[in-house]
């Protein structure tokens, strides 16, 4: 980018014509890749503090102003989509200067769960789980503590239930059941003690969502007006309280939606029951043996023209990110068909030796032609798969091998839908940090 010796200034003159907006900033070195990423409120005061000559980044950030040679940012609308957003960059590209968020650890969601006869509110960092099915889900949430407050405070305004029972409407030991201190207090109307009937209570639940996805300027101004009354009379201690409650309501509206991809590895099996699936496909394949590990394969090609691959790996139907690989192709560029010949060479050549875990399951991300592209490559290997397979988009149909004709499956069928999961999850963990990034432009390469 630079001469040595201006290096640094040039970064900073490029830092000082930023916009004073949320976003997210990757650092990278001479080669394009990313070193480091942040987040900031004000992308110009915040990357330019990296470039100021006293700045002092601390023991572990410093050394890294030594390498770096340009930066990319990425707008955000908000700080909370700042901070999802760069969650999910470092959890993708695993760079050298980031120490945390390179775990699996992710932001909470609000689960409501419909399907009950009395619908709980429970707040979860696995929307997978099966407990969970059917749940309608609202988030993820960028603060967990605001969440956990804001959940204790609606209770008592809503009623509604946050304990783990198992309650049916009609059930006759309802009748003798003894509600827990939350009916008491008045904070639950105890719907396990037959205190209160199904449809109420289901009003009462659908009042609760409704709050959830509308504007809550009327209950946040009430909340003030009883703030400043308590402020008025000295009472300090109920202000504080009130003033709370009031932060905790504001921070509802720091959340993604589901829909948006931000932590795929936590939504990726969400409403898919993983040993029915398993059971589901193996019917579908006609398969002896039951089926613990499945591998996808897809090709994507990124921003510039470059071919990737990749393989991710679902052990006993859940994703084992272990075994997670992408492939820089080398042999080709816009060919599809070639470039699952390479990964597919280079993944199973090593496998069939028995140096590596060998799947069940071989799944592609394509049509005919894609599996036959796979098949052509496992001819050229000593140990052939047990089962090819390959997910054609848009109509949805699984081509087997050593089969013409496709399997149709409906569109609820839970064999299909995990074949779906991890097609999806092998396009996401290609693109990487694009797919997070829609329609954002940036630039670079892992």
């Amino acid at each position: 980018m630079s001469e040595p010796n201006t290096r640094i200034p040039d970064l900073l003159r490029k830092a000082r014509a930023l916009p004073r907006s949320p976003g997210v900033y990757l650092m990278k070195d001479d080669k394009g890749r990313v070193l480091y990423v942040g987040k900031a409120s004000r992308l110009r005061d915040r990357v330019s503090s990296y470039f100021i000559p006293s700045t002092d980044l601390g023991p572990r950030k410093q050394p890294m102003l030594d390498v770096v040679h340009d930066f990319d940012t990425i707008d955000c609308e908000s700080e909370w989509e700042a901070l999802l957003a760069e969650n999910r960059l470092i959890k993708d590209l695993h760079p050298h200067y980031n120490a945390f968020l390179t775990d699996d650890k992710t932001f909470p969601y609000l689960a409501v769960t419909l399907r009950d006869d009395f619908p709980g509110v429970f707040i979860t960092r696995n929307p997978s789980d099966p407990k969970l099915k059917g749940a309608k889900f609202y988030g993820p949430f960028t603060t967990g503590y605001a969440l956990q407050d804001a959940v204790k405070m609606l209770q008592g305004v809503f009623k509604y239930r946050t304990c783990s029972l198992d309650i049916l409407s009609g059930d006759p030991r309802n009748n003798t059941f003894r509600p827990c201190l939350l009916y008491t207090i008045g904070q639950c109307t105890a719907p396990c003690a037959n205190r209160i009937d199904k449809e109420t209570y289901r009003e009462d639940i659908r009042r609760f969502m409704r709050f959830l996805e509308s504007k809550r300027s009327a209950m946040i101004r009430e909340l003030r007006e009883e703030m400043e009354q308590a402020s008025a009379k000295l009472e300090f201690e109920r202000a504080a309280v009130l003033r709370d409650q009031v932060r905790a309501i504001e921070k509802l509206d720091d959340r993604g939606r589901i829909t948006d991809g931000w932590q795929p590895e936590a939504e990726l099996m969400v409403g898919i029951d993983p040993k029915r699936s398993l059971r589901s496909l193996k019917r579908t394949l006609k398969l002896d043996a039951d089926i613990r590990c499945i591998e996808g394969i897809d090709i994507a090609h990124l921003q510039g023209g470059e071919t990737v691959g990749s393989k991710v790996c679902f052990v006993d139907g859940r994703p084992f990110k272990e075994e997670y690989r992408r492939y820089k192709i080398r042999t080709v560029d816009n060919d599809d068909y070639m470039a699952i010949r390479e990964v597919v060479s280079r993944r199973y050549r090593d496998a069939g030796q028995g140096h590596e875990l060998y799947p069940d399951v071989i799944l592609i991300d394509g049509g005919l032609g894609q599996l036959h592209a796979a098949l052509e490559a496992f001819e050229t290997l000593d140990v052939k798969p047990p089962m090819v397979i390959s997910l054609a988009k848009k109509e949805e149909l699984i081509y087997i091998q050593r089969q013409s004709e496709p399997i149709r499956l409906g569109r609820e069928n839970l064999g299909l839908r995990l074949c779906q999961a991890i097609r999806d999850e092998a396009h996401r963990f290609a693109q990487h940090y694009h797919h997070v990034l829609r329609r954002k432009k940036t630039l670079g390469e892992k």
